[in-house]
């Protein structure tokens, strides 16, 4: 009868193993690539996506500013807009681990971060600032991108 046990616990413990060793399998997400672009298409196609995530990070390209303005509406805008991305790939403002800002001119640092420090709750994002010294495409004032998670 010892001997009759002992296998038959051997035998359970083998497939609990086995069970666990599925499971784990099974638990595992497919990691994939997924291309988040919302909004209506651009009259022009761009050699970028708006946001790409793999897993549950989330990358949101730079976004910008294009017209006429200060540096605290620039930031409020490109702020909007970077939501609504994070928003429409299922993340928030909250969700933002890391931003990088790109400021056209070092002297607007103080009234983006006006603007900036309002929008990520209380435990804002890591952070780099800098200027760029041949300037922001399109003539903005700024640009910041974001890793997220969703």
């Amino acid at each position: 009868m010892d001997k009759n046990r002992r296998n038959i616990l051997k035998g359970a413990a083998a497939a609990v193993a086995a069970a666990a060793v599925a499971t784990n399998a099974e638990a595992k997400p497919k990691l994939e690539k997924k291309v988040y672009n919302p909004g209506p298409p651009p009259a022009k196609p761009l050699p970028f996506s708006e946001a790409v995530s793999y897993g549950n990070l989330l990358f949101v390209a730079g976004q910008g500013a294009h017209f006429e303005g200060d540096i605290t509406a620039h930031t409020k805008f490109v702020l909007d807009e970077i939501e609504k991305v994070l928003t429409a790939a299922g993340s928030s403002m909250e969700k933002v681990l890391k931003a990088n800002v790109y400021l056209n001119n070092l002297k607007d640092f103080e009234a983006m971060n006006a603007v900036y420090k309002t929008r990520f709750g209380n435990e804002p994002p890591a952070r780099t600032t800098v200027a760029c010294a041949g300037g922001i495409v399109g003539n903005g004032l700024i640009e910041i991108d974001v890793v997220a998670y969703i």
